[in-house]
């Protein structure tokens, strides 16, 4: 039977992996960050994102469903050692169900850390329900200050939306609450003090991420993109940073602290400063694909095998089988590097 495993992963030498039961890979690393994207849609058209007028949704029926998204992360959690589980979209507030698959991922046994990124337009409303399912914390993306600068961006008109859904994250004491920023040349890439001195007037914390090439458009040009040498030098002309000490482990963000600190600030230099080394990611999307990497071009069905039947063995053999086969990294600086065919929304951040 075709188990949805892409023919390269057959040239991986599969008795070498050791016998755990746990998500490693020929690296030596060991995947226990689950990020699950619980649909494609998004109610803003970010220009870096997607086109003005959208894109081709998933169907319904190719949707995973919520006893189908709650074995999986079940199976995750409770088999495969994982410990943290982050839900994303799209927009992940637009799932109807979101509450509900919160709910049972924070009342497993192996109780996982829950978190959320979201674009926070519907936070304010969702912000105390996500907490009584318990959900332990929230990303909201915000690039901009400027209600202008914003609409140009997003083409919707929601700032005050997404500002109120981040006080409500810090009224319902959903922290650290963070916030992700994404820098464009000659529109908001003057904007970075700012961003940085609203997060430290409102106790959020504030990461940088370098833009990725995951647009539908593939438009993506490295040497427009705002780089983290970049993002550094302008918040330096404004404030002093110096290099957190504590202990990075696998978080994607390299920290600085502002001004001596308590306050920090973080970059995501995916493009120019990878992590891969230390990935410790595994990624599920809505419709049910199994994704080693961020910019894997490639996908394991777990949908198919698990609506025809498969037990909890054979999806747990899939699993530990993708991960074994991950690559060391994601060869951004290759020339081989190939784009992925889906972007962000489909794939979740």
């Amino acid at each position: 039977m075709d188990l949805g495993i892409p023919l390269v992963r057959r040239t991986i030498d599969e008795s070498a992996r050791p016998d755990t039961p746990y998500l490693v890979d020929r690296f030596g690393r060991v995947a226990t960050d689950l990020r699950v994207s619980l649909i494609d849609k998004c109610n803003l058209r970010c220009t870096y994102c997607m086109p003005a007028e959208g894109l081709p949704w998933l169907k319904r029926a190719e949707l995973l469903t919520t006893d189908e998204m709650n074995r999986l992360i079940r199976i995750a959690v409770e088999d495969l050692g994982v410990t943290s589980v982050r839900f994303t979209g799209g927009e992940p507030l637009l799932r109807k169900d979101l509450v509900d698959i919160i709910g049972a991922t924070a009342a497993l046994p192996s109780r996982p850390k829950t978190s959320l990124t979201t674009n926070g337009i519907n936070l304010g409303d969702y912000a105390e329900p996500l907490v009584q399912a318990g959900l332990d914390r929230v990303n909201v993306s915000l690039d901009t200050l400027d209600p202008e600068v914003f609409r140009k961006l997003s083409r919707r008109d929601r700032l005050d939306d997404v500002l109120a859904g981040l006080a409500a994250a810090k009224r319902m004491r959903l922290e650290p609450v963070k916030v992700n920023a994404v820098l464009m040349r000659g529109i908001n890439d003057h904007e970075a003090c700012d961003l940085l001195r609203y997060c430290i007037e409102h106790d959020y914390q504030l990461r940088f991420i370098e833009q990725m090439p995951l647009d539908p458009q593939h438009g993506w040009d490295r040497t427009q993109m705002i780089t983290a040498a970049e993002i550094l030098e302008r918040l330096s002309r404004e404030f002093t940073l110096t290099p957190d000490v504590a202990e990075r482990g696998s978080a994607p963000a390299e920290r600085w602290l502002v001004d001596g600190g308590p306050a920090t600030v973080g970059v995501i230099a995916s493009v120019t400063r990878p992590f891969c080394a230390a990935c410790d990611r595994t990624r599920l999307t809505a419709d049910g694909q199994l994704r080693s990497c961020l910019f894997s071009t490639t996908e394991t069905d777990l949908r198919g095998p698990m609506r025809d039947g498969a037990s909890d063995a054979e999806l747990i053999e899939l699993w530990q089988r993708t991960m074994w086969a991950k690559a060391a990294g994601h060869g951004m600086d290759s020339g081989e590097f190939a784009q992925p065919s889906r972007p962000m929304s489909a794939i979740g951040g």
